[in-house]
């Protein structure tokens, strides 16, 4: 069965998470899938009963937190989200997701490098 374009992005997006220092894939909360630098969650994908031609991604982005609030796919988030600045970004069915990879991956760098012991942080940071 050929993948959506949603999936295909999860897909290369945990590529390169995988590929980034002393990373692992693991089961979120119950219905996502998540990223991990020694044990700590810096990417989740997926949210409750999502469909195949849709995909939530959520990062910590301290850097350019404030920023991308503006995207129009960035979804607001509770309280929490906002005080530690995670960001939530949600493509439909009708968003070209493949389009914005190379934003999502830089989101991922930033958000490995703000959950990453400093030592892996610096290996990464340009």
């Amino acid at each position: 069965m050929p993948q959506t374009p949603h999936q295909r992005a999860e897909a290369e997006l945990t590529a390169y998470g995988l590929s980034l220092p002393e990373t692992d894939a693991a089961p979120g909360w119950a219905f996502t899938r998540c990223l991990r630098v020694r044990g700590r969650m810096f990417a989740v994908f997926g949210d409750k009963a999502q469909p195949l031609d849709a995909l939530t991604i959520i990062v910590k982005l301290p850097v350019s937190y404030e920023m991308v609030q503006e995207l129009p796919f960035v979804r607001p988030g509770s309280l929490w989200y906002r005080q530690h600045q995670w960001a939530i970004a949600h493509f439909g069915p009708e968003d070209d997701i493949l389009a914005e990879l190379d934003t999502l991956r830089a989101w991922l760098r930033q958000s490995y490098v703000a959950m990453a012991p400093k030592r892996l942080g610096r290996q990464v940071e340009p």
